[in-house]
């Protein structure tokens, strides 16, 4: 009876890190192979994201200062518009890509 009771906290142990480990397989399993490609990708994906908007901002800024010339600026408008406007999205898409794990 004294070993069995000694023996339970080493088969307790040794049950948490089989399960574990099972757990982190099905998890791989199930999101795929996740390897540096796909991190560059990302990193990739943010970047444009940020870009095109930010991009688009300052040339709609720029036909704006042709248009209606004045003492404000649109094109360092529409730059910060358009950084803002791809800040939020790219951090609105890592969260969902974030929930995904």
């Amino acid at each position: 009876m004294a070993t069995e009771d000694k023996d339970k906290p080493r088969h307790d142990q040794w049950a948490k890190k089989a399960e574990s480990k099972e757990e982190r397989k099905v998890k791989a399993r199930k999101e795929g192979d996740r390897s540096v490609w796909f991190g560059l990708g990302m990193f990739g994906l943010v970047g444009w994201s940020v870009a095109v908007p930010t991009v688009v901002g300052a040339l709609l800024g720029y036909w704006l200062d042709e248009k209606y010339p004045g003492a404000r600026s649109w094109t360092l408008m529409g730059i910060v518009i358009g950084v803002l406007i791809g800040c939020l999205n790219a951090w609105r898409w890592m969260n969902k890509e974030g929930g995904k794990r």
